[in-house]
């Protein structure tokens, strides 16, 4: 598993920057590799030989300030001095790495790398959290269809959609348009929510 895992932050058998993030800020590529090696370290917690994932730990800081380096030009000595932080855990003070995004009136977001305790926890217990729920906008087309009413003749009855090809085709000089064009140019809408019969009007023209 160790191997498979270090496979992408190496190339020719050495750690390696990632150049699909040398395009992000600090916090990000900071965040990315964090996020990564924290769900394996977490998740491994349990294992009597949680220790051997310094290995991957290792590598993954190496491709991590080999990425910095590469973005800044500069090189992994003054990356790793310039991020490196202290913070205390349960099993006494580690060494990490760490990107702060201040924030006027706000508390600043830190992504850190490390600092993990690779000791066996006999008593962990896995925490998996419910996603949070993604919610979206419906497009207004849907909620204009949801109303009921038909927007031409306004009588509730089963909705059907006329659309045109542009707005410019619903205003053209020097020659009348119908009522029903008139009403999509006002409202600026290429659709008109229409019931049956008044789609079969403005088809016959």
């Amino acid at each position: 598993m160790i191997k498979a895992k270090c496979a992408p932050y190496l190339e020719h058998g050495k750690p390696e920057r990632r150049t699909a993030l040398m395009n992000r800020d600090n916090h990000a590529i900071i965040s990315a590799y964090a996020a990564e090696f924290r769900g394996l370290a977490q998740y491994y917690l349990l294992a009597g030989d949680v220790w051997r994932l310094h290995r991957l730990r290792w590598t993954a800081e190496t491709s991590m300030l080999k990425t910095l380096a590469a973005k800044h030009r500069s090189t992994v000595t003054k990356m790793a001095r310039k991020y490196k932080a202290k913070i205390q855990t349960p099993h006494g003070p580690r060494t990490c790495y760490e990107a702060r995004v201040e924030r006027a009136g706000r508390k600043p977001l830190v992504a850190r790398f490390g600092g993990i305790p690779l000791k066996r926890q006999k008593k962990a217990v896995p925490h998996d959290r419910q996603p949070v729920p993604i919610t979206t906008r419906r497009k207004e087309l849907v909620t204009r269809l949801h109303k009921g009413r038909r927007e031409w003749c306004q009588q509730p009855a089963q909705a059907q959609t006329h659309q045109a090809r542009k707005l410019s085709d619903l205003d053209k000089p020097g020659r009348p348009q119908p009522a029903w064009a008139q009403l999509m140019a006002k409202m600026r809408r290429k659709t008109l929510v229409a019931c049956a019969d008044c789609h079969k009007t403005i088809h016959a023209g």
